[in-house]
């Protein structure tokens, strides 16, 4: 009895129409995570275009999970499963694309800040420097304007030169003037 019972949720529905389920809403959700970065980084025009497509697909599975919900539950388990997979492979997808602009801070010596602002314009990254001071003595404040897809180099680089230096990287939402890398594309 138990069995039977088991074996009837797992198997009232087709395998192919569970995977069409998980599979869409993972495509959704990566898609609705991703539209959602994009307009609040103010790439407008593409989150528009991905929010066609994100309601395209929820229309379709949300309605072939709802049909026929309560006689296979299963159906809303893998919309679930598919969820929340969704979330995680889009904030993945994000993450890798780093979409924006970064601002990083760097406090080094002022021999070392030297150095760093020579390793950074030799790799095409501008640098600001101010003179400040330190509890023990003077130090070099660097801020530097980058692609946040470009961000790990930049701290890399300034780390290697000088591995004691304080690093602080915050993202920034407008920039304007001054020198930045080139603006990349979303696809870049």
């Amino acid at each position: 009895m138990v069995l039977s019972v088991i074996s009837d949720f797992f198997t009232a529905v087709p395998f192919w129409e569970l995977a069409f389920i998980f599979f869409a809403k993972i495509i959704e959700v990566t898609i609705g995570t991703m539209r959602v970065i994009l307009i609040t980084k103010g790439y407008r025009k593409p989150g528009t275009i991905l929010a066609f497509f994100e309601i395209m697909l929820w229309v379709f599975v949300a309605s072939t999970v709802i049909s026929g919900v309560t006689e296979t539950p299963i159906k809303g388990v893998i919309y679930s499963i598919g969820f929340v997979a969704g979330i995680y492979i889009g904030s993945m997808l994000e993450s890798h694309l780093a979409v924006g602009k970064v601002e990083i801070h760097a406090i080094a010596s002022e021999t070392s800040g030297n150095a760093i602002v020579k390793g950074l314009r030799e790799h095409g990254y501008g640098a600001t420097t101010l003179d400040a001071h330190g509890k023990d003595d003077n130090r070099q404040l660097l801020i530097i304007y980058a692609n946040r897809k470009n961000k790990d180099i930049i701290i890399d680089l300034i780390t290697t030169i000088e591995p004691t230096a304080l690093v602080v990287a915050h993202e920034v939402s407008l920039i304007q003037n001054g020198f930045v890398t080139p603006w990349r594309r979303i696809g870049k």
